[in-house]
């Protein structure tokens, strides 16, 4: 399922930049996530991991999101994905390699589109 990405500033998200709605809406969710007390805090692309020895192609990765769900326990990184091309799978496998202790969730089409019907309704400015 591939989604149509519409890059900009979002005004409700302190003016930060997303390369899709799909990432704009789910710092969306996640701020509804921080009302109900599920997340404590998140950034946006505030880490990149580099990949060493790596002479060609895919040299580092950059997450979308870095959660902490409480004040007190380590964050863990999201990546939102609507489809995966080449680049995308080597960053994820060069990343477990490379990382191995480093948590990386995936909010793919199917975890999306869930949090879509479920609460879209619920969260302001949904595109």
């Amino acid at each position: 399922m591939r989604h149509t990405a519409k890059q900009g500033r979002r005004d409700d998200l302190g003016d930060t930049y997303f390369r899709s709605s799909w990432e704009a809406n789910y710092a969306r969710y996640l701020n509804l996530c921080i009302k109900q007390g599920i997340v404590h805090r998140w950034e946006f692309e505030p880490d990149t991991f580099y990949f060493e020895n790596i002479k060609r192609g895919t040299r580092s990765y950059l997450p979308d999101f870095k959660v902490w769900d409480t004040e007190h326990t380590e964050p863990y990184y999201i990546e939102v994905k609507g489809y995966f091309d080449a680049k995308s799978k080597t960053k994820l496998k060069r990343m477990a390699k490379y990382y191995p202790d480093v948590r990386v969730d995936l909010v793919g089409a199917r975890e999306y589109t869930e949090i879509r019907i479920k609460l879209a309704g619920l969260i302001p400015n949904w595109e």
